[in-house]
């Protein structure tokens, strides 16, 4: 499909910079009514404040703001949890899990809308555009795909602002922001600034919701957490929905410092990069997940469900999520969580995330095979034959070596 045939797009909104010098770029560049599309993923009401005059002082045509947070909660994180997914050991997938949902809900309404071309501002450097394209694919083949950052001239945030101030377009956005930051319900990301020379320590300013391990209180917090196959049904007693528990979760991880990382990553697209991450409920919800997977599993089970949460892991963060893969994986992992049921007690303090307490009534774990005092269930004697059966190829082994 050529320019000339673009009549209506489609624009992943937010009202940053980028996606505010696009609305009347594809005006120019392609001559198509732009509508506006914000998808609220819990990224907070200062961000969504004003969005909507804001996309159509732009030149969008409209804006349709979307509450996507239970579809976030409910179809992403909690099922990703179960699989224990972990991007390179450390990276709870924030961005990577909000992209489907988005993805999902503005194909939504292009459809509805009868727009012939989809559009988003990654970057050309990123994985972001992988995995928007991958979900557009998967879901709505027949519309074109326009990628600004990957066709115009624009090649810095001065060069943007030069545009935007040439077309009268209001802006809150300026030369000096330094940092690049994308927040949702589940975490907040920072990049850029002076994170992006390796050798230096975070500033104070990069972070925004936990508090340091030094400001934290000096008296720990505990939290109890009840699972019913593997969902979360209570936080210490109570019941509350998908999004109100990871809000608390997140209110309670910041006070005491909990959930930040600074890594630095291997994208999809090849190059590395430094990312600081603050993600306090999602660190406390492993966490007690984890603890109780420790009582419930045997250990061929727990080593199955470390190789799957490996597995979703780089599907989650390569952007495959409309795949049948993960919905195989994600029906193991589902399928393994019938047994986590239980409650933990999760001890918070100076940043640290501990298991205090566990139970569960699928329990595999015997104080009667497991104490070193006197027993009646586990005969002691039984282990020479188990040794020797367990050692069995190590003794052939050796007893050939010493024929020859």
């Amino acid at each position: 499909m050529s320019a000339s045939n673009v009549k209506k797009v489609v624009l992943a909104y937010s009202g940053g910079l980028d996606t505010s010098a696009i609305v009347p770029w594809l005006k120019d560049n392609y001559n198509c009514e732009v509508i506006a599309f914000v998808a609220n993923v819990g990224q907070g009401d200062e961000e969504l404040a004003g969005v909507e005059e804001k996309a159509i002082k732009s030149g969008a045509s409209s804006c349709y703001v979307v509450d996507l947070r239970e579809e976030l909660v409910n179809e992403v994180i909690f099922p990703t949890l179960k699989t224990g997914a972990v991007y390179e050991g450390q990276y709870l997938l924030g961005t990577s899990m909000a992209r489907p949902v988005i993805a999902r809900a503005q194909v939504k309404l292009a459809l509805e809308l009868g727009a012939d071309a989809l559009c988003h501002g990654c970057t050309g450097k990123g994985n972001d555009q992988v995995r928007f394209e991958g979900a557009f694919a998967a879901l709505a083949p027949q519309l074109k795909v326009i990628a600004p950052w990957r066709e115009w001239e624009f090649n810095s945030r001065q060069s943007l602002l030069d545009y935007l101030a040439e077309k009268q377009i209001p802006t809150t956005a300026s030369a000096t922001k330094i940092y690049s930051r994308d927040a949702n319900l589940w975490h907040i990301s920072h990049e850029g600034g002076e994170i992006e020379n390796p050798w230096n320590e975070p500033s104070d300013q990069i972070w925004m919701w936990t508090k340091s391990p030094e400001q934290a209180p000096d008296q720990a917090a505990y939290v109890e957490l009840s699972f019913e196959a593997g969902e979360l049904t209570k936080i210490n007693g109570q019941t509350f929905d998908g999004v109100a528990a990871i809000e608390l979760l997140n209110e309670l991880g910041s006070e005491h410092g909990v959930g930040r990382i600074d890594i630095v990553e291997n994208r999809l697209v090849g190059m590395k990069s430094r990312g600081c991450y603050e993600t306090p409920g999602g660190t406390i919800l492993l966490a007690a997940l984890k603890g109780l997977e420790a009582l419930v599993y045997d250990r061929t089970s727990l080593k199955y469900r470390e190789e799957v949460g490996q597995e979703f892991a780089q599907l989650v963060y390569d952007g495959r999520w409309f795949t049948p893969l993960k919905d195989a994986l994600l029906a193991a992992a589902t399928s393994l969580a019938q047994q986590l049921t239980g409650d933990v007690v999760i001890k918070l303090y100076k940043g640290n995330v501990t298991v205090a307490k566990r139970r569960s009534p699928n329990s595999l774990y015997s104080e009667a095979f497991a104490t070193f005092e006197g027993d009646e269930v586990y005969n002691q004697k039984d282990a020479e034959g188990f040794i020797r059966l367990y050692s069995l190829a190590s003794r052939i082994r050796a007893l050939h070596a010493k024929k020859d």
